[in-house]
């Protein structure tokens, strides 16, 4: 899972101000909308006519732009990240015999309970892939076709996996498969098209993301529920009914997107500036009719409208304080703008790239890997079904906690530490992890988990808030949309990991996780190093051009 975005979804737009860093350039200071796309400009052309405009957030009631965010809160809880509460689902799949006719044919390659591992993991490892890559068309189409198509897109999607988990055992094929990729699928759908609302009240948008993140992160939750309800009823609310009763859930999505959300984007604060300071064009006297002179006069009335309506949504706010504030946690990065002038190919290109994709290919296999095996390690560790299940409800019921509680802090560290020591954040909490994992003691285990479900969301947002500063907004989709869509492939490597634990090493996850813990470590301090080294350079070179301008300003050559 890597969907997360704390800080700045849409692009900060730099107002007008007096002072710039000297680092900034006038690429990364104009007003720019952080599109979702992840296609290069060049290979995707502007939207036409027909295709649907932003709107400003004073052009909508203010009593139904908080609805749309109760909505979209609302069914993000439902629908968004619900694959990701696998954990829980498993044991109630496994104690229903998913997989069992196909695993138990004499003459495998593998065991029974082996075999039944590898297939539900593997339905996982499918889903997980699939809301990485889903990034990828989502974009393009939120960007053309608007939130409203994507709500109900997700909304189809959830329903096809939702009656595929239901009937999947009359299909003649594997329903399980299929109708958790499908749910996989509809996620994004909802929970990337619910993120404009945060220019519905430009003032309160940190809230607003804060609140859609925390419901991503509570919907792992919805298996927990049902798995608690599937104990207390003692087997007979099985998952066909469960699922079937789920179909409430994307029809709802679909009445909301017809009846309440909006059907088109709210515009960032930076696109309403860039509105107001575009020139109006301006006619001579001798060539000025009564039809001009009505258009030029209709020009000045729209901007005054839109002056006045950034005014009641941005506050008492001052506009040279706001970017002054963005420019001060530039300046604290180190490495914000680093890579900016160039092309998105020649940023894919260079380390800056290469190593965070690395580690974040590395990471994310780790954290899908353990979610997708935490009860078979605890079994193989601890020796002890019981224990095994035990920690594995302390999780399922941490996880969706954790990425609430985890929300503020993201923030925080973001914006008052450099990229530099988000990174080295980052690298000692993953090796942590990694050591805690392979402890025999309760305590390590619990610490682990604990640990584990406050890093999850971090990291995931660390890695989107280094591509905005290190590459920037205008080819954000294409750079940050490739590390996730790779990262997403290379999940498929959890199969091979599943063979190693189960058959390889026989049921023993510790040479599995020393591998893991080693490559992360060994490539995040790669990561670390590289950067820090790139930062210094930067900020000798800063110096040293203050230095220069100081001694040629014409007061010391008095």
């Amino acid at each position: 899972m890597s969907l997360h975005r704390v800080a700045s979804l849409e692009t900060f737009a730099i107002l007008p101000t007096d002072q710039r860093s000297r680092r900034s350039s006038d690429a990364s200071a104009r007003a720019r909308k952080l599109t979702f796309n992840p296609l290069p400009q060049e290979w995707d052309p502007p939207a036409g006519l027909d295709q649907l405009h932003a709107v400003g957030a004073f052009e909508v009631p203010r009593w139904k732009r908080l609805l749309q965010v109760a909505a979209a809160v609302f069914y993000c809880l439902f629908a968004s990240g619900v694959v990701f509460g696998y954990a829980a689902i498993k044991p109630v799949l496994k104690s229903e015999g998913a997989y069992k006719d196909i695993c138990s044919a004499p003459g495998g390659l593998v065991s029974e309970d082996t075999c039944i591992e590898i297939h539900l993991n593997l339905m996982f490892t499918v889903a997980a892939v699939a809301t990485n890559v889903a990034a990828l068309p989502i974009g393009a189409i939120l960007d053309h076709y608007g939130p409203r198509v994507c709500g109900v897109l997700g909304s189809l999607f959830l329903a096809i996996g939702a009656a595929l988990m239901a009937n999947e055992s009359r299909l003649p094929f594997d329903g399980l498969l299929f109708g958790y990729l499908f749910l996989a699928l509809g996620g994004p759908f909802t929970y990337i098209s619910s993120f404009q609302l945060s220019n519905a009240f430009p003032k309160n948008s940190g809230l607003i993301l804060a609140l859609l993140t925390g419901a991503f992160d509570a919907s792992s939750a919805l298996f927990l529920v049902y798995r608690v309800i599937f104990q207390k009823t003692e087997g007979s609310f099985g998952h066909q009914r469960f699922f079937t009763v789920y179909l409430i859930v994307p029809l709802v999505v679909i009445i909301l997107q017809f009846t309440l959300m909006p059907s088109q984007s709210y515009k960032t604060v930076g696109e309403l500036v860039e509105e107001i300071e575009e020139p109006v064009a301006e006619e001579p006297d001798d060539q000025v009719d009564e039809e001009t002179a009505l258009l030029q006069e209709e020009e000045r009335q729209h901007r005054a409208d839109v002056i006045e309506g950034l005014q009641s949504v941005l506050g008492s706010a001052k506009a040279d304080k706001q970017a002054k504030r963005e420019e001060r946690k530039n300046e604290i990065s180190g490495v914000w703008g680093v890579m900016h002038p160039y092309t998105a190919w020649e940023q894919i290109k260079s380390p800056w790239f290469i190593l965070i994709c690395a580690f974040t290919v590395i990471q994310m296999t780790r954290i899908n890997y353990f979610v997708a095996t935490i009860r078979a390690q605890y079994e193989a560790i601890f020796s002890s079904i019981e224990k095994a299940a035990e920690i594995n409800e302390f999780f399922d019921l941490a996880l969706p906690i954790g990425g609430i509680l985890s929300i503020p802090f993201i923030g925080m560290i973001l914006d008052r530490t450099s990229t530099v020591t988000v990174l080295v954040c980052l690298v000692t909490c993953a090796t942590t992890i990694g050591l805690l994992g392979i402890i025999p003691e309760t305590w390590a285990a619990y610490g682990n988990i604990c640990l584990f479900v406050l890093y999850r969301p971090f990291y995931y947002t660390a890695v989107s808030d280094y591509s905005a500063k290190v590459f920037g907004f205008r080819t954000f989709g294409t750079v940050y949309g490739t590390i996730i869509c790779m990262s997403g492939v290379f999940n498929f490597s959890q199969s091979g990991l599943d063979f190693l634990f189960h058959q390889t090493f026989k049921g023993n996850p510790l040479p599995v996780n020393v591998m893991l813990l080693s490559l992360g470590l060994a490539v995040g301090l790669g990561l670390v190093g590289f950067v820090a080294i790139k930062a210094k350079m930067i900020k000798r070179k800063m110096l040293s051009e203050e230095a220069y301008g100081a001694f040629s300003d014409p007061r010391w050559n008095h």
